[in-house]
């Protein structure tokens, strides 16, 4: 999956389908802001799980 752009703040994900964990890391304007967790089950996350996530981010922070 590519980056997520949502008003110039890129989401960017990562995750281990060994360790059934991921991190969904926040960028603006190149600066690192946070990295979001996220643990899912089977062989990778559901798109729509990250996009949440990223929703759910970007509606708490006023983005």
């Amino acid at each position: 999956m590519g980056a997520i752009e949502r008003n110039g703040y890129i989401f960017e994900s990562e995750f281990s389908v060994i360790e059934q964990n991921g991190a969904v890391h926040v960028y603006h304007e190149g600066e690192f802001l946070e990295e979001i967790k996220f643990t899912f089950h089977g062989k990778y996350p559901e798109i729509d799980q990250i996009e949440q996530l990223v929703a759910d981010y970007c509606r708490t922070n006023g983005i």
